[in-house]
């Protein structure tokens, strides 16, 4: 797999990475504080582009599982569509059961974060998102800088970001490093 390494100044392309940044922090600071209302953080979940959330965090007590899927293995659980009250319940527990699930599923719906897809930003620095898709790519801004680390060349005529000069690696995986310990650190 070839890597093509880019990093551009231009406004428009660092305004749609810092916005995309701005989205991406609001969406995990609410995936967090779905712990208030449930008792865990909801689950940091990708597919293709998108970041959602799909599970919760919480205890491993039988005592949910009316409402809630067993955990997986690292803890999650899932809500499910509807109650599974136990065997034997009477008519009035199953309508009680009904009553809580109802109560959870308009919590999930209240304060679950949408999701948030990624394609909206390759667009708005000048790149198909499908060319993302087959080749892969990454990027982060870094002091008034936007870098990319990309399986395709950019090429006139097909994807173009608006001022991007190609870069030694060496130079990407310093910069890099940098945003990696200051993510860390913070």
């Amino acid at each position: 797999m070839s890597s093509y390494y880019y990093k551009t100044k231009d406004s428009t392309v660092l305004a749609a990475v810092l916005a995309w940044d701005a989205k991406l922090a609001a969406f995990h600071a609410m995936r967090i504080r779905m712990a208030d209302v449930f008792g865990g953080p909801g689950s940091p979940m990708y597919s293709g582009s998108e970041n959602y959330v799909g599970r919760v965090k919480i205890s491993a007590s039988r005592d949910l599982d009316p409402h809630w899927c067993r955990p997986d293995q690292y803890g999650y659980r899932d809500l499910r569509s509807s109650a599974k009250p136990e065997k034997g319940a009477t008519k009035e527990a199953r309508a009680a059961y009904k009553a809580e699930h109802e109560r959870l599923r308009a919590l999930w719906n209240e304060h679950c974060p949408a999701r948030i897809s990624k394609d909206e930003v390759w667009k708005a620095v000048g790149i198909c998102w499908g060319s993302v898709f087959m080749g892969g790519g990454i990027f982060f801004e870094y002091e008034g800088a936007v870098y990319f680390h990309l399986g395709f060349e950019l090429k006139a005529g097909s994807d173009q970001v608006e001022g991007a000069v190609e870069i030694l690696s060496s130079e990407f995986e310093t910069v890099r490093q940098a945003v990696n310990a200051a993510r860390k650190a913070a």
